[in-house]
């Protein structure tokens, strides 16, 4: 199976390509600049409609897939790597995963834009994105407590929700002040698989805390 990976270096691009990293699939890389526009492109648009990066396609079925979820289901479901057979710990992934689709995602993606690159303009979406980002990651704190990985064993969950932790930085969060997401954080960094695939398309350093 080859995959064509649209992407550009955001978490939500950083999920797709370390979970290929992890399944060791064959993938192409396409960089969508999205400083540039380019996700307006009637390409990209043909392959994922709602001009979001990342988008799959995959050359085996013809299949062009969007949303992140999906793309990191079907990769599991395709190889039958990281996520766990039918049962409770299966749910447990995807109700994970959904999680951070939902919340561990969003949320941030809000804490960005206000706290970080609008600091001081808007006092009360900042103060109140900043505020959930605190909760979800004590959400997440909690979760890690007594457990290496948030489903169990290391799946979709956690590629998931990972490369947005990368960017505590961003939202104003030292991880020393959630120790379990920390030490679950550096152990995932520690990771072969995800040093790759957090390169994708370009370089980047992986943020450590102190």
């Amino acid at each position: 199976m080859t995959i064509e990976l649209y992407t550009w270096g955001t978490p939500n691009g950083k999920k797709v390509s370390i979970m290929l990293e992890e399944l060791g699939l064959e993938y192409n890389v396409h960089p969508i600049n999205i400083t540039k526009d380019e996700q307006f492109s009637p390409e990209f648009l043909a392959i994922a409609p709602n001009n979001k990066i990342p988008a799959i396609v995959d050359t085996d079925n013809d299949l062009n897939l969007m949303e992140t979820g999906a793309i990191l289901l079907y990769l599991a479901q395709k190889t039958g790597k990281l996520l766990p057979a039918p049962g409770e710990d299966y749910w447990r992934a995807v109700e994970w995963l959904m999680w951070q689709m939902g919340g561990f995602g969003p949320m941030l993606g809000q804490a960005h834009h206000f706290h970080r690159f609008n600091a001081g303009k808007y006092p009360y979406p900042e103060e109140r994105y900043l505020k959930e980002t605190k909760r979800l990651y004590k959400v997440l704190d909690e979760r890690l407590e007594g457990r290496d990985y948030i489903a169990g064993s290391y799946s979709v969950a956690d590629i998931a929700a990972w490369p947005w932790a990368a960017r505590h930085e961003w939202h104003g969060i030292n991880l020393n002040d959630f120790p379990n997401v920390k030490r679950w954080y550096v152990a995932i960094a520690g990771r072969d698989a995800v040093k790759r695939g957090y390169n994708v398309p370009t370089e980047q350093d992986i943020p450590m805390p102190s």
